[in-house]
């Protein structure tokens, strides 16, 4: 056992009775054993600068389960999507002839359309832009 060093420690009344009391329900042999614990977790928090290492092991697992169960659905709804978006663009490609241009313009276009809208694209919405454009073709 290292030698320990003595120095003084000023609390105010009531933080000094409250040390008394949770001292002895966390059953320290001592109120330095005790604060030295104290201590060494508090430095062990500052050191590892992160907080989910101190968490409850209970909390811990249930955040950990739902966020695998959450990674699991996402994956899920992902590989859906990519096979449905497969499908239909088999079914175009299959259905008409495309240009190289054709296809730039396309991707150009389609890029815009997501950064416009965050992603949430509508057939609807693409449909009636359509007919507007076929609108504008008969002026």
């Amino acid at each position: 056992m290292s030698k320990k060093e003595k120095f003084a420690l000023y609390l105010t009344p009531e933080k000094k009775a409250r040390l008394e009391r949770r001292y002895q329900e966390d059953g320290s042999r001592s109120i330095t054993g005790f604060i030295e614990r104290a201590i060494d977790f508090y430095l062990d928090y500052l050191s590892a600068n992160n907080a989910g290492l101190f968490l409850p092991t209970s909390i811990q697992s249930y955040l950990d389960g739902r966020v695998g169960q959450t990674e699991n659905k996402m994956a899920s709804l992902a590989y859906k999507q990519a096979v449905e978006l497969d499908m239909l663009s088999g079914i175009i490609a299959d259905s008409f002839q495309f240009s190289e241009e054709d296809l730039r313009r396309r991707r150009a276009e389609s890029v815009r359309n997501v950064k416009q809208t965050n992603g949430r694209i509508s057939f609807e919405r693409r449909v009636r832009e359509s007919w507007e454009d076929d609108d504008g073709w008969q002026d």
